[in-house]
């Protein structure tokens, strides 16, 4: 690796852009009906580590592609990611009031606008995917390739399923291993195909293709099992909002199952994995290596 590598300059970097790009897409609140766009605006662009179009940029970058050329597969990623947060927030689902730092859409703009928010945005994230325009030079097929996956990861094969399992397990006594399944579905999903769509579109081979699959898999858990470890002994104040709502809910968690220490020595052990499958790519994959590491070591 670079030595003069900064992962937090590179992740600042990748955010600035991938923020002015989410800006450029979305509509202004000029538009009719005016309520719509300002609530997709207030929860889309409110922040947020953006880790999903960090990876498709980067996965692309890592195969030796143009990460801009992947800009608008990042940016529908960050669309979807938002949606279901969105919902998740409901009081019908997690009942959240506080979303990175300030109050939850539902809070602001009423329970029937955040639902339609939501909606606005799943489906605006595959407008933009189909946008031949947005997408100039990358020949049809990978475009399709590239929604196909999407959708999969997001819908009842992926994120969707994964959160049914979820809400269907809440104080009921299951197993690591459904525990393992539901997040391989709710968050590792998503994460996965991040990394596939960006290497996707930078033409990658199929080895190349399962080496990133396997990465974003590991990854994938790993940042459950983090996000879990937040909350139940994360700051409120740089999380923006509250811990112990898994507990409170009955949640299953890594926590409650292996405790707290067993817990953090699974998620380095997948971390030591994710990057071990990385070791066929040369020094373009240095961005992947350092955040696998830095999963762990967040506190946000």
């Amino acid at each position: 690796m670079n030595p003069d590598f900064s992962l937090i300059t590179y992740l600042n970097e990748r955010k600035a852009l991938v923020d002015r790009a989410l800006d450029d897409y979305l509509p202004g609140d000029k538009n009719e009906p005016p309520v719509i766009f300002q609530a997709v605006r207030y929860s889309l662009l409110a922040g947020g580590k953006r880790i999903r179009p960090i990876l498709c940029l980067a996965a692309a970058e890592a195969i030796g592609g143009d990460a801009e050329a992947a800009m608008p597969a990042a940016c529908a990623l960050e669309m979807i990611h938002t949606y279901s947060l969105i919902h998740d927030d409901l009081p019908a689902m997690d009942n959240d009031d506080y979303r990175r730092g300030r109050p939850t859409l539902h809070k602001v703009f009423g329970e029937d606008i955040a639902i339609l928010a939501g909606d606005a945005l799943l489906t605006e994230a595959f407008h933009l995917l189909a946008d031949r325009k947005r997408m100039p030079g990358i020949p049809t097929d990978r475009l399709l390739d590239v929604a196909r996956e999407i959708a999969e990861a997001a819908g009842y094969r992926g994120m969707v399923g994964g959160q049914v399992q979820d809400i269907r397990a809440e104080g009921e006594k299951v197993g690591l291993e459904t525990l393992y399944a539901i997040h391989r579905r709710k968050t590792g999903a998503l994460l996965r195909v991040s990394l596939r769509a960006g290497a996707i579109l930078a033409g990658a081979g199929d080895e190349a293709l399962a080496d990133l699959s396997d990465y974003g898999g590991k990854i994938g858990l790993a940042f459950q099992i983090a996000d879990d470890i937040l909350n139940v002994e994360g700051d409120p104040a740089l999380l923006g909002k509250g811990t112990g709502s898994d507990a409170a809910r009955g949640k299953i968690t890594f926590p409650a199952l292996l405790g707290i220490e067993a817990s953090r020595a699974r998620a380095e052990e997948l971390v030591t994995e994710a990057v071990s499958s990385l070791a066929p790519f040369d020094d373009g994959a240095a961005p992947l290596r350092a955040i696998a590491r830095y999963i762990l070591e967040r506190r946000s």
